[in-house]
């Protein structure tokens, strides 16, 4: 045994790793036993991270990692459709520093999904990002027209994510123009929020100023609660009934869109207010 073991050794040795694979394959196929079944080869290139939103956006340089950490948000919130054929459209497609620049969050969306449609709205003519599963708009987002005929051409929405402006006026009639529109189990994200406190860029300093973007985006967690609300004559909001989760990071907003009526056991918890035994709801 120890003197075939050392001839194995040396065929080995002469023939190499790749000759020796070949003849144990021959050696079977002679004997009648099956051909060992060849492992799949390992992705190679941006196919070898193309599940990683991280890794994406540092190969594309978008500043959604770098400047800023919000890949690794959008990895938790949109990892579920990953493979779905959704439509991402995404305001703001960026590069305003040179001409012929921008696009790279779009490239990232491309290969983080690789059945979806991407698409992107500016201001400015964008044309020269459109390839493959990437589509551009000229369109303006403070104007409900625009945004209206950019999203009928689009169809439905799956995500959408603001990373325009910024401008408090602008990111509000984004929102209310667009989240109607959103498919219930949708995502609609909202980015670089800081510039609500910036009075330079159209926000206040005023935290609780109902005209900046921060300030809705925080009515919008008590409207997740307005079945709670004891003011019998409150009527919820459109947004009171359409959503269902609010996701607060650093500059990111990430919001759920579905059907938010879960229900209140108020009337039984509050019976001396409501009087009636808490036999209604």
């Amino acid at each position: 045994m120890a003197t075939q073991s050392a001839a194995k050794k040396m065929v080995r040795t002469i023939v190499g790793e790749e000759g020796w694979k070949r003849l144990r394959r021959y050696r079977r196929k002679l004997a009648g036993g099956p051909a060992p079944v060849p492992r799949p080869a390992a992705p190679t290139g941006i196919a070898a991270i193309s599940h990683d939103l991280c890794k994406l956006a540092q190969h594309f340089r978008t500043d959604k990692w770098g400047a800023h950490r919000y890949a690794q948000h959008y990895q938790r919130h949109l990892q579920h459709l990953k493979n779905d054929p959704i439509n991402l459209l995404e305001i703001g497609v960026g590069g305003y520093s040179r001409a012929g620049q921008g696009g790279a969050s779009l490239r990232m969306w491309k290969h983080f999904f690789p059945n979806a449609q991407i698409y992107g709205m500016d201001i400015q003519d964008k044309s020269f990002v459109d390839e493959d599963r990437i589509r551009t708009f000229i369109g303006d987002q403070s104007d409900v027209g625009s945004l209206v005929g950019v999203a009928s051409e689009i169809g439905t929405l799956d995500v959408v994510i603001d990373d325009g402006s910024h401008r408090s006026p602008h990111v509000l009639t984004t929102f209310e123009t667009l989240f109607p529109l959103l498919r219930d189990g949708g995502i609609y994200a909202v980015e670089d929020t800081q510039a609500s406190y910036w009075p330079e860029w159209q926000g206040s300093e005023d935290r609780d100023d109902p005209r900046t973007s921060m300030s809705m985006l925080k009515r919008l967690t008590d409207g997740l609660n307005y079945e709670e609300f004891v003011d019998e004559d409150y009527e919820p909001s459109y947004t009171d009934l359409n959503v269902v989760g609010m996701h607060f990071y650093h500059n990111l907003v990430i919001i759920e869109k579905g059907k938010n009526a879960e229900g209140t056991n108020k009337r039984r918890v509050l019976k001396e207010r409501y009087g009636d035994g808490g036999t209604r709801r």
